[in-house]
């Protein structure tokens, strides 16, 4: 049998859940979608994660649409990994109020196909069965395609090798021992598992090798707190907006720099990554006091030599490693896979891809571009505003990570200008106002309401500045950074 149905998505994460807040919003109540995903329920990443992981922001500022949190807590509060499930389960049920959903999880999509006036889906159920749909339009709402971390492969028969998402350094296997801890990976999972230590255990041998260093961005700069959201600190839109300002797609170091100054905090020395997580004054403090080495270099192995053993690095330096030791991969895990080239739009606007090799909208990672193209997709436009889409697989290869940060943030306000200018004003005002993503909304209304003029006044004039950037980066560097070809831009 084919079921049948008004709108497929794959994808039940932060991407999968605002697409198909957008799709409730436009699909009556008697209208159907289907939402397949592999894993068991709701929740993407966060299904899979490590059990102590944080939210990086304030927790109302993660959701499907506008749909607010249950959770009683303050603002500030950062969400731990079983409350953002609760939380988008909660998501699925409201949306269910507004349309009706058919779940398939434990389900594998497979393929596609465009068929006349609809799009054909084969997917694999748990139990091996082929689940044949007929949707009028298909979102596959990837996002990130974030897998786990598997323990490092070590040479060394007396490193005790784990990995965050197998092994949860607060249990009493890691409680009992005094070994020291060696944690391979300065970025968030990296910074996550050093506080999760130093606070259980404090006093323990932890050691950090950060690889380049990871810059953050500041939480206490960015997410001021009480009275001060009246005064301090800037909406993050107006921060990523100045950036594209700056960049000419050639400057980036400098413009990195000026973001390091002013919105930036870090706790090496040296910063040569930033993927946009965010860290507060009080994390970093409680780490760096925690720390016992911090190395500024990747591992390579742990090997055994004259009945003990050593640390080996890539720059080819060695430390001692003391038998026994912990080594935890804490190693960066998006944009590490490779996947087949997608553009984000089919030929004729009834598929709707999220996924890293052609991004339009990059903030904040998938949900964005999930929540601005599919209302586009609704709207009949997917296939008819000239969207720049950068392939960030291909830009992570080819370029320095700071590039890959100056430019999205050009992308991002290059792309906002053009929805804004292909909609009615009264409806790009309310998709706006329903956007739950939105960083801006920690501040009060004034300020936001002054960071928006800013935009709307100005967006048709910067947009040009945008356009010369992604047109020099993508020829300095021989990447996809443009429209889609085959929609017909």
């Amino acid at each position: 049998m084919t079921e049948k149905c008004d709108t497929c998505i794959v994808g039940a994460g932060i991407s999968g859940l605002n697409a198909l807040f957008v799709a409730s919003r436009y699909l009556s109540r008697d209208q159907r979608v289907i939402l397949i995903d592999r894993r068991s329920r709701a929740g993407g990443m966060w299904v899979d994660t490590y059990d102590y992981v944080r939210l990086h922001q304030p927790h109302p500022f993660f959701t499907a649409g506008n749909i607010e949190w249950t959770l009683d807590k303050e603002r500030e509060y950062l969400a731990n990994r079983e409350e953002v499930l609760d939380h988008l389960r909660h998501c699925l049920e409201e949306i269910k109020q507004r349309v009706r959903v058919t779940e398939l999880f434990g389900c594998e999509f497979e393929n596609a196909e465009e068929i006349g006036e609809k799009v054909q889906i084969t997917c694999r159920s748990g139990d091996g069965r082929t689940v044949e749909i007929e949707a009028d339009r298909l979102i596959k709402a990837y996002g990130q395609r974030v897998d786990t971390n598997a323990p490092l492969n070590l040479s060394s028969a007396h490193a005790r090798s784990v990995s965050p998402h197998f092994f949860d350094v607060r249990e009493s296997e890691m409680q009992n021992s005094d070994a020291p801890v060696w944690i391979v990976g300065g970025g968030k999972t990296g910074i996550d598992t050093a506080h999760a230590l130093i606070n259980e255990q404090p006093g323990r041998e932890v050691n950090l090798i950060a690889g380049p260093g990871t810059l953050f961005m500041s939480r206490d700069r960015l997410f001021p707190s009480g009275v001060r959201r009246w005064y301090k600190g800037e909406p993050l839109s107006s921060v990523f907006r100045e950036m594209a300002h700056r960049f000419d797609g050639t400057n980036e170091t400098d413009v990195m720099d000026w973001f390091r100054n002013n919105h930036g905090i870090s706790l090496t020395p040296e910063t040569g990554n930033f993927l946009g997580a965010i860290l507060s004054e009080s994390e970093k403090e409680t780490i760096a006091t925690g720390l016992n080495e911090v190395v500024m270099d990747y591992l390579t192995d742990v090997v055994d030599s004259d009945g003990g053993a050593e640390v080996v690095l890539r720059s080819g330096d060695t430390l001692p490693f003391e038998l026994g030791s912990w080594v935890i991969n804490c190693t960066g895990y998006i944009g590490r896979s490779e996947h087949p080239y997608e553009p984000y739009v089919s030929a004729n606007g009834r598929v709707l891809s999220i996924q890293n090799r052609s991004v339009p909208i990059p903030f904040p990672l998938g949900g964005g571009s999930a929540y601005y193209l599919s209302h586009l997709l609704f709207l009949g436009k997917l296939a008819q505003v000239p969207l720049y889409a950068m392939d960030t697989e291909e830009m992570r290869r080819k370029a320095p990570q700071y590039v890959i940060v100056a430019v999205m943030s050009s992308l991002h306000f290059y792309n906002l200008s053009l929805i804004a200018e292909a909609l009615p004003g009264k409806r790009f005002t309310k998709m706006i106002s329903q956007y739950g993503l939105d960083f801006n909304r920690w501040y009060p209304l004034p300020r936001r309401l002054r960071a928006s003029a800013g935009f709307m006044l100005n967006h048709k004039r910067d947009r040009k500045h945008y356009k010369r950037a992604l047109d020099t980066v993508a020829e300095r560097f021989g990447v996809r950074c443009g429209p889609v070809v085959n929609a017909g831009y």
